[in-house]
């Protein structure tokens, strides 16, 4: 029986290696694009090979050409958008004839891809959130007193949110964020409770599956370097509520503050954020994914991930310690404590970098946390230099929507054929 073959959008970010760790536990042959010379995915087993494109950013164009062409010769099953180009794919749906993919229309994307447009939207639907102001004018950022988080409208990678304490800091970040392009800012208060994500899978509109977990230990950026899965029921109702109000195809990830499983909603992350914990509490995404983009079957109820579940990502727990530290002894002994997995990683599965089942993963494992040992300060270039491999500016979606002969009305192509039926379990 011949395997199922997928082409993932990009091959350096955390997202995209645990989408290969997670595909190919699963029997699925990955290959990925990288406009990167030696992304992470190069390093993987599960990967068979990372095809060459031009920048998504400098050339999108180019990249979804060469995207295309990759698609047009048979060779893959579905295009799994691991990041930002979920974007650019519904920008340019009509460069992509050959690929069979499940994206949202670009009007959908619109709505959720802006903080400012996300958190408008909240609160038209009355889905909880902190109180929020768009600044237009330096004197806007006090709009809420202080501390606020102040955020860029786009960003990526938690590299365009920060926390003002007082009003010389919020001056400061705003004009920082606002010194290249000309971008938009809110300001947004600070919500009491527990870091968390809900993350949910569409098929127009209806959820087919959910993953909801929350932080045991930071990463960079504030990003969740272990989670364990929880039971948050508001979360789902929450993210199948918004899911259902855009008719939303793909993947879709809230991020929220909670107190006893009441969430405040923070993020939209309009695709599927890193999804080994949701795998190992029992919902596998991306083969879902790969389902619903290849007119497979689909589970007639939601699955829901099963609570209790603890995993980590050593190499982003080094890093996050690095960030915030800034000293060897922290990095060292944050590595120790997860391959130890000591509190609150106890019983936790290694999802980023599994040496044991993966083990040319300890090559950027070994690179990255000897990078930060030998210099501390190293991780926020060595971040950035990573999340440029795969970012998307709002620049080039807006050259790739300039060009478009079709409306977002033609975007909403028919699901491929196949079986239409839903199974359960």
């Amino acid at each position: 029986m011949k395997r199922t073959r997928v082409l993932l959008s990009e091959a350096s970010s955390l997202t995209a290696r645990e989408f290969t760790t997670v595909l190919g536990r699963s029997g699925v042959e990955v290959e990925a694009v990288s406009p990167a010379s030696t992304p992470i995915l190069r390093f993987s087993r599960w990967c068979r090979q990372v095809h060459r494109t031009p920048s998504p950013s400098v050339d999108p164009a180019g990249y979804l050409h060469r995207v295309d062409a990759l698609m047009a010769t048979g060779r893959f099953d579905a295009l799994l958008p691991t990041h930002e180009q979920a974007w650019l794919f519904a920008a340019g749906r009509d460069l992509l004839p050959h690929a069979s993919m499940a994206v949202a229309s670009l009007d959908a994307f619109d709505r959720v891809q802006s903080k400012i447009a996300f958190a408008a939207l909240m609160d038209s639907l009355g889905l909880p959130q902190p109180a929020w102001h768009p600044v237009d004018a330096e004197q806007d950022l006090a709009a809420l007193g202080f501390p606020v988080w102040v955020k860029a409208a786009f960003s990526t990678a938690g590299r365009g949110v920060a926390y003002a304490s007082n009003l010389d800091e919020a001056r400061s970040i705003w004009h920082r964020f606002t010194s290249g392009a000309p971008t938009l800012v809110m300001v947004q208060a600070p919500a009491p409770g527990r870091y968390a994500q809900v993350q949910g899978l569409f098929d127009r509109g209806l959820l087919i599956a959910a993953g909801v977990s929350e932080q045991l230990v930071a990463g960079a950026g504030g990003s969740a370097a272990a989670r364990l899965s929880v039971d948050h029921p508001e979360a789902v109702e929450a993210i199948a509520a918004l899911g259902g109000h855009l008719g939303w195809h793909g993947g879709l990830t809230l991020d929220y503050l909670h107190a006893d499983g009441h969430p405040s909603f923070i993020e939209c992350n309009p695709r599927t954020i890193e999804p080994g914990n949701a795998f190992a509490a029992g919902v596998n995404l991306p083969v879902l994914a790969t389902d619903l983009a290849t007119g497979g079957e689909l589970p007639i109820e939601p699955r829901i991930t099963r609570p209790g579940v603890r995993t980590r990502s050593t190499m982003a727990i080094a890093l996050g310690a690095a960030e915030r530290r800034r000293t060897r002894r922290a990095i060292l002994a944050s590595v120790r404590d997860a391959i130890g997995r000591r509190p609150p990683l106890r019983d936790s599965r290694e999802m980023l970098t599994p040496v044991l089942a993966d083990p040319p993963s300890l090559i950027p494992f070994s690179v990255a946390v000897g990078s930060v040992l030998a210099r501390p300060a190293m991780v926020n270039s060595l971040a950035t230099r990573t999340v440029g491999s795969y970012a998307v500016t709002p620049q080039a979606v807006d050259r790739l929507r300039r060009r478009r002969p079709r409306s977002d009305a033609d975007e909403r192509c028919p699901r491929p054929a196949g079986n239409d039926g839903r199974t359960d379990g």
